[in-house]
Parts: structure tokens; sequence; C-alpha cells
């Protein structure tokens, strides 16, 4: 799901609500100020008429160096009308009963239907909480063409989040030389994190935290001369290839390479000691950030939006190869990058299509998203880790 699809959220969740009062009171449901609509036409009727934000997750980002969204939360009313059209009947009371019953049993809405796919991203499910409805609440919403005061309920909807179109801040890394081919790094140092001491094993820090597959990697801690040790990275297992009272050192190989135990991202890394009688005693979690690798990106069947100029904009498909570029179930975002700052970002399974499982990623680009002729930066991010290498592809024909 790409993001540009959150703009269609509000009118989403209005709809999401109509469905699922539908399907829970067999009534009639519709959309608009409470009006009497024809007959038995408009038995229930929810009026959205207050939007706020949500205080609690202003300052929350999708990834790191992306623009925060808006949270909203959507405030409705929900009003009943007899087979007469009228709200202030017995029949029209038990038909705004059946609807605050169903909306408390939806408590948190399920999205599963085709038209929750502006939702899927929020990061927790949406939940609907009644709210006091005063009746000087209602008289000031009341005002139309009758102008009649009408009982009813108020709710909200949150969280809906509303991706901005801005475009994210990533940057190349600090200490790799891309001049140089390989690229190198020139000053990455570990962050040393500070933790109590503990029985058996105890880590301070990991040098690198951030670390490609195949880089050898250094613990710091405390009784690391302890036999049967080894490492886990997430659900990995990793030999100690060096071992002194205060380092570990290892090689992060093995299963991870191919991608199927494990992927890109940030992973609890502990020292685990095997005992004598079979138990395993963990040390305390540090986490350590395991970065894709992207060793190569090439650009084919390139077009002009309008073929005869020379100067016009040109689309067309990027292959990019590596390891840990991403699962299915992974978060991934490129962006083409030029003159320090991002051109275009593309994400979701609709831009990005997994060629082979962690080490083929095939951009294919539409003309709505072709970019002025000249060569570009990939840079590639996987569950919030960035690419070290941002290899160079051309647009030009």
């Amino acid at each position: 799901m790409a993001l540009a699809d959150t703009q269609n959220a509000i009118g989403k969740v209005t709809k999401l609500l109509i469905d699922r009062l539908n399907s829970k009171t067999t009534l009639t449901v519709a959309a608009g100020r409470p009006e009497p609509g024809n007959g038995s036409d408009r038995q229930l009727n929810i009026f959205l008429y207050e939007a706020s934000f949500d205080p609690s997750l202003k300052n929350l980002h999708l990834d790191e160096g992306q623009p925060a969204p808006l949270w909203l939360v959507l405030k409705y009313l929900l009003t009943a009308f007899d087979d007469a059209s009228d709200s202030d009947t017995i029949q029209a009371h038990e038909y705004l009963g059946q609807g605050i019953r169903a909306l408390q049993e939806l408590s948190f809405l399920p999205l599963t239907s085709p038209i929750d796919a502006a939702l899927k991203d929020n990061p927790e499910p949406l939940k609907i909480t009644f709210d006091e409805t005063p009746s000087d609440l209602l008289s000031k919403l009341m005002q139309g063409p009758d102008e009649k005061y009408r009982f009813s309920i108020g709710f909200q909807v949150r969280p809906v989040m509303i991706a901005t179109g801005e475009p994210p801040s990533y940057s190349l890394l600090v200490g790799v030389d891309y001049t140089t081919s390989p690229t190198e790094v020139i000053g990455e140092e570990g962050i040393k994190i500070p933790v109590i001491p503990s029985m058996g094993p105890a880590i301070t820090s990991i040098s690198p935290s951030k670390f490609e597959v195949n880089s050898t990697l250094t613990i710091l801690g405390n009784d690391l001369n302890l036999s049967g040790l080894s490492v886990m990275l997430g659900q990995a297992e990793l030999a100690v290839t060096a071992q002194r009272p205060d380092r570990l050192e290892y090689i992060v190989d093995g299963a991870i390479a191919g991608g199927g135990m494990i992927s890109a991202g940030s992973h609890p890394i502990s020292v685990v000691q095997t005992l004598p009688t079979g138990r395993r005693r963990s040390s305390n979690l540090l986490v350590g950030d395991l970065l894709p690798t992207l060793t190569s990106a090439s650009t084919n069947s390139l077009e002009r939006v309008t073929p005869a100029d020379p100067t016009s904009n040109v689309f067309g498909n990027i292959v990019m190869n590596g390891l840990l570029l991403g699962s299915e179930e992974d978060d991934i975002f490129m962006a083409l990058y030029k003159d320090g700052k991002v051109i275009k970002l593309f994400d979701g399974p609709d831009k990005l299509t997994i060629t082979t499982i962690q080490t083929t990623l095939t951009l294919a680009m539409k003309k709505e998203d072709a970019v002025p002729p000249g060569k570009y930066r990939i840079i590639l991010r996987v569950n919030g880790q960035q690419a070290k290498n941002s290899p160079e592809v051309s647009f030009i024909i």
C-alpha cells in the first residue's frame, strides 16, 4: 500500500462506518447533515461534524527522516429517523439504540475489506469511543433547513493517518566515501551504551552498531571469558570467533545472508551461555542495526514522456541487487537523490516489486513517476535501516 492512498482516509472511515452499521443493524445508513430523508430510505444518519489532531501522536514518524503524518480524531453524530422521517418518536429511538449497540460492538474497527486500503498503515486499530452529547452541542449542529432539535449520540474514531506528500529528508550516510569503488567506511564508530552489571555475561556496547552481512563485530562487557558462549542476533545464533574477558568478536554470516531467517532492521543482540545442564543463560539486550547491502543498481526500458523532446522527463525500470533487500512483510522505501535532496520517493508493492526475495528488488516507474534526465543516487531503506552503498543510476537516453 502506497502512502499516497492515505489522502482518502477520511472518506474511507465514513464508508467503513456505514458498511459496518448496515451489516450489524440491517438498517439503511446515510452520511450527511441530520435532516429527514425520504420515507424509510434513511433510518440511521452519521454526520462528521468535527476533526481534531491527536496530540499523543503528533511527533510519531513512520520512518526516520520522513515528515510526521497528520493523525486525526474524527467526531461523528449518529441520528435515527423512523419510517415517516421523524427523529423524535419511539421507533426512531429504537433505531438509535440499535445503532449505538452496533458501534459499541465495533469498539475496534476491523480493516478487512478492499475499502480499507487507505487505513491499513495506522499504527494501531481504529477505535470508536462515545462522547458526551449535551443539548447545546446538538442545538448548534442542528441549524439547517428545518432548524429542528434532534436527539442524537456523538462518537469519535481515532487515530486516522494522512501521510504528507513532502519528500523525506534522507541523506547519504556520514563516514562513507562514495568516491571509491567499492565504497569505503572511513569514520563510523560504535555507540557506548552503559548497562547495569548482572550475574553471568553482561554487555555494554556493540561496535559497530550498524553493520552488514559478513561484518566482524565486537561486543564489550564483563565475564565474556566464560565457556559455552554464543551471540544471538534476533533469532539467529552466531559463533564466537575471538574471546577475551572484556570482549567478544563474531561474524554476521551463516543463514543470515540468505534472508530466510532475518531481515534488515533493528534487532536485539545478547550473549548466551549454555550451562552444563543444557539450560541457557542470556545477558542483557542491546540493539544492533542490520543494514541492507545494495551492491548494484541499473536502469532499463527507459522512455521519455515526450519522445521527440530530449529534455523531457524520463521513466523506466530500476533493478537493484544485493542482500537483505526486503521481503513481502518488510517496510521498504527507495528514493532517487540528486543535488542534495530527494527528488522522488517510492514505497509500497505497487511500485517496488521483490523479484527475488531479499536479493533482487525492481522498481517499475510509471509515466507519472518520470524524473528530469540525469544521474541519480539510489537511497534504499528497509525497516528503517539505510544501505551504506548508494549506487548511481542514469536516466539519460
